[in-house]
């Protein structure tokens, strides 16, 4: 009463600032007359007030509150299991202290203004909310904090204007559809005994859900649906979604026991790399046309069994999809071009930090791509996990309500709500451009992979499913009750569903040979790249460093930052030097001007963590920005960079799948520290090498790891170059740790120069941190304009002579990376020190390896003995483990090889500066033999 009395003080004073409804009622009935609370009913039932009890009026009004932000904890979205939820009394009408007197006395319209139907009373107002609040379908939307969007959700809800409604003949289709999956299933059972096809079945309702969602979007004319599943179901929704020939899917069970099959006349080939994959990681690809000349492509990305890790390679493709890169400047990103639809597990969706990550790159300007639409495929059981050992929070998709996405709970059990359910996150998608979350609850009939048996560990839950009837069963009864089919119908569809499969599984070749080998690798996998010509002329690259130092009119550089960025001005100039940021830039400049796009992203790539790059520069007045590689004017390509959030394997997986969707352009992912790439570890060992080998997935993209010892402990040492190696083979990726800016340039000119090739393939770049201000690393322009990316080069200052007596020399030094600048630096600074018997090469490619080139330098060093590799990397990390093998084959009788460098050790490296600086200083002295004393001319 108080409240009510205090809310009615403020209507005198200003009638728009109460509640619209309160003020409705102040409108009509002045202030609240408390000695009286009778009202009268009309014949035909309608509360009409004489007076009122405000307080059953501000009840009911909580009670409405309460089903359309709680509804969700009463409703009827458990097909099975229900009986394991909480129970809940928030919908309960004593609870608020009326009863359905009490409700049947209050005008509806005092406590829904503008229903959508024609309502008398507050009691049908709540009976009709609960229908659309809490039925098989329930909502989550309160969380969200964007008052259009919340209002919009819910006029949709109250209206039920989302709902889709189904002529008769669209329900036989319906129930059509749900038996050609449940029948798929059924055959793959019964012709594949004990094989794992991760059965669709309790959730049969997601492939006539994703059917509506392509077919709307074919109609609005959207160009690319970008697709991204784990196991459950795929195959389904690859034969019935996707189009895969069921030949092609039955021949993917060969070596099945009753007998083995390839593919049947004019389907494709088994596998789509050479090494293949099993059935169920598999992606497909299918055009849809929409009866105009263009065409909706619809993309399933290849999976791995690390689930959630194709959602940000799938986020990636859309974004490749919508930006237009063939003009200047940044990408031009259209969000109506493509769309993606993520379907996820539900101990996974709430289990694996790579969905958070995904999610929170929806609203960012690098990453965003106008809304995705995830379905969690919840079966109530994480392989034999139950769900409260498996998750904290009360649904499955709570992690989305922290990024402010929508959530819907449905039924699996009712198709048609299901049907509903997509519409109305496409329609939102499509409004407000944002993610949309749907919680398919339904069940899963089988254990995880049919093999498994699940009533030894969920023997409750799998009772009631062994009870339950499947949804056509369940659907063709609700349509026999309509009158739209007759007792009968659904045995007849199953019957020829199982007679059309049954034919075509007869109808294919039978394999009398052995197994197939593996197939061959195409030969642009197996073609070096040394011959690619990247020099440039002189002139062109002066034109290019004079464009990159202009400035848009009235904008206002931080001056200490132009000071230094003018100093690159004449590096080009004869006598000076380019430096390793001044290369990258002109590398960046010339493949665009080329008319190949280029996008860079990273932990503050825009800047450069050490402050070195400056690619996207700061108005100190307005704030606004200014990329130099926007000003050159003969671009032909656009020039992409962002700085990510701080996210290691959900951008690593958003940027291989961009690579993968745009192979003409050059993608680049730049960690803070080479070591933070650990994070990403999945990405990089299932997606980068070896998704070309395992799905014929091929991308361009590069990976600059600062790597080097310098004294800042464990974590920012070492890139972790011993992993990239382990995982090279088949020429899956180049590995590479340059030493010198002209390199760097070419390397990165190289590496856009098969970009959309066959040739194609990833950079691993063990990047620089002290060396990018190092004058060592800086090259003359001579080096850009006249060579090509060398794999292997001569190391400076062995010898004080201007030609070294190579007859004399007994050991080769071979090295990649810091250590060799180090040496080099260290050999200068010493006196009266001659190095007769001692030379070295820089190895700047480590894999593939540079044989050839190596072989070709001994055979200039008649009485070499040892070949010593040093690197700063403990022994049991770096390349040693890798060059071993290499170099032992590549001696002679009576030669040696060896190792120096750090110990086996369990760290990286050591967290102390000055033991660093002990260690680093004597692996240069022992790999120069300075300790030895006999061919030096320094004391020791």
């Amino acid at each position: 009463m108080g409240y009510i009395e205090e809310q009615y003080e403020s209507y005198e004073k200003d009638p728009q600032s109460v509640d619209a409804t309160l003020k409705q009622l102040f409108d009509e009935h002045g202030a609240p007359d408390w000695m009286s609370a009778s009202v009268s009913t009309s014949a035909n039932g309608e509360a009409k007030a004489s007076s009122v009890d405000i307080n059953k009026v501000t009840s009911a009004h909580k009670l409405v509150e309460a089903i359309r932000r709680h509804g969700h904890l009463d409703a009827n979205i458990y097909a099975v299991g229900s009986n394991d939820r909480a129970p809940t009394n928030m919908l309960e009408i004593s609870r608020y202290g009326l009863s359905e007197e009490d409700l049947e006395n209050i005008p509806a319209e005092w406590v829904w203004q503008n229903s959508p139907v024609k309502l008398e009373n507050a009691l049908q107002v709540v009976k009709t909310l609960k229908e659309r609040y809490a039925g098989t379908t329930a909502f989550e939307y309160d969380h969200v904090s964007h008052e259009n969007e919340r209002q919009w959700l819910q006029n949709q809800i109250d209206s039920a204007s989302f709902k889709v409604n189904l002529n008769n003949e669209e329900k036989k289709q319906l129930l059509k559809r749900l038996v050609d999956v449940e029948g798929f299933e059924h055959f793959l059972a019964r012709t594949f005994v004990a094989q794992k096809r991760f059965s669709i079945e309790g959730l049969d309702v997601m492939v006539p859900m994703l059917d509506h969602i392509v077919q709307a979007a074919s109609s609005d004319r959207i160009s690319n649906i970008m697709m991204g599943m784990a196991h459950r179901g795929r195959l389904n929704v690859l034969a019935h979604v996707l189009g895969k020939p069921y030949d092609r899917i039955f021949s993917e069970f060969h070596h099945s026991p009753d007998k083995e099959l390839v593919p049947s006349e004019g389907s494709t080939g088994i596998n789509y790399g050479w090494t293949g994959d099993v059935k169920y990681h598999f992606g497909a690809h299918r055009e849809i046309g929409n009866g105009q000349q263009s065409t909706t492509q619809v993309t399933m990305s290849h999976n791995p069994s690390h689930l959630e890790y194709v959602n940000p390679v799938v986020q990636g493709f859309t974004r490749a999809a919508q930006d237009d890169r063939t003009k200047p400047g940044y990408s031009q990103l259209d969000e109506e071009e493509a769309f993606g639809i993520l379907i996820h597990g539900d101990a996974a969706f709430i289990g694996e930090g790579v969905v958070a990550e995904s999610l929170n790159m929806k609203d960012l300007p690098g990453y965003r791509t106008g809304g995705t639409i995830h379905v969690i495929a919840n079966n109530l059981v994480g392989f034999t996990t139950n769900r409260k050992d498996g998750r904290s929070t009360r649904y499955a998709s709570d992690l989305a309500k922290g990024f402010e996405i929508p959530i819907l709970h449905v039924n699996a059990d009712d198709p048609v709500a299901c049907l509903s359910a997509i519409s109305f996150a496409y329609e939102y998608r499509k409004k407000f451009k944002k993610d949309f979350v749907i919680d398919l609850i339904g069940y899963r009939r089988y254990g995880h992979n049919e093999i498994d048996e699940p009533r030894s560990t969920q023997p409750k839950l799998y009772k009631e499913i062994d009870d339950h009837p499947t949804v056509p069963h369940i659907f063709e009864k609700q349509l026999i009750e309509e009158n739209v089919v007759e007792e009968g119908t659904l045995k007849a569809m199953f019957e020829e569903v199982e007679s059309n499969l049954r034919d075509t599984y007869n109808n294919m070749k039978e394999n009398e040979t052995a197994e197939a080998d593996v197939k061959d690798r195409p030969g642009g996998v197996e073609k070096p790249l040394d011959e690619i010509v990247t020099a440039i002329n002189l002139d062109r690259l002066k034109k290019l460093n004079k464009e990159l130092l202009k400035r848009p009119e009235g904008f206002n550089g931080f001056k200490k930052l132009e000071k230094i960025l003018q100093k690159r001005s004449n590096m080009l100039e004869d006598g000076n030097k380019v430096d390793w940021a001044t290369a990258e830039a002109l590398a960046f400049a010339s493949i665009i001007e080329d008319g190949k796009p280029i996008r860079i992203t990273g932990q503050d790539t825009e800047r450069g963590t050490f402050a070195h790059r400056h690619l996207v520069l700061h108005d100190v007045e307005t704030d606004e920005t200014y990329c130099p590689l926007h000003g050159i004017e003969q671009a032909d390509a656009s020039f992409d960079i962002f700085n990510s959030p701080l996210s290691e394997a959900g951008v690593l997986g958003f940027e291989y799948g961009y690579s993968v969707q745009a192979p003409e352009a050059l993608v680049i992912w730049e960690a803070q520290f080479g070591d933070f790439a650990n994070a990403g570890q999945v990405i990089f060992d299932q997606f980068v090498a070896a998704g070309r080998a395992k799905w014929g997935e091929k991308s361009n993209i590069v990976f600059l790891l600062p790597h080097g010892y310098e004294g800042q402990g464990p974590e920012h040492s070492s890139a972790r170059l011993e992993r990239f190696l382990q995982l090279a083979a088949e020429n899956n990726w180049t590995v590479a740790n340059v030493t010198s800016s002209a390199q760097y340039f070419h390397l990165l000119r190289r590496q856009a120069a098969i970009s959309n090739e066959e040739e194609a393939r990833p950079l691993v770049l063990m990047s620089p941190k002290s060396l990018l201000r190092n004058q060592r690393v800086a090259d003359e322009g001579s080096k850009f304009s006249k060579l090509n990316f060398q794999p292997i080069l001569r190391q400076p200052g062995l010898t004080k002579d201007t030609k070294k007596d190579k007859e004399k020399v007994k050991s080769l030094l071979l090295g990649s990376g810091k250590i060799m600048v180090e040496i080099e630096d260290y050999v200068e600074k010493l006196e009266d020190t001659s190095f007769e018997t001692i030379d070295a090469v820089r190895v700047e490619q480590i894999y593939p390896f540079p044989t050839r080139h190596l072989q070709e330098i001994l055979g200039e060093y008649p009485n070499i003995e040892e070949l010593v590799w040093v690197q700063e990397e403990p022994q049991n990390m770096g390349s040693w483990y890798f060059v071993e093998g290499i170099l032992h084959k590549l001696l002679s009788k009576g030669q040696i090889h060896r190792y120096v460098g750090r110990p086996h050790r369990a760290s990286p490296s050591v967290g102390e500066p000055n033991i660093h600086k002990t260690e680093q200083n004597r692996i240069i002295r022992e790999a120069l033999q300075l300790s030895k004393g006999g061919n030096t001319n320094e004391g020791n």
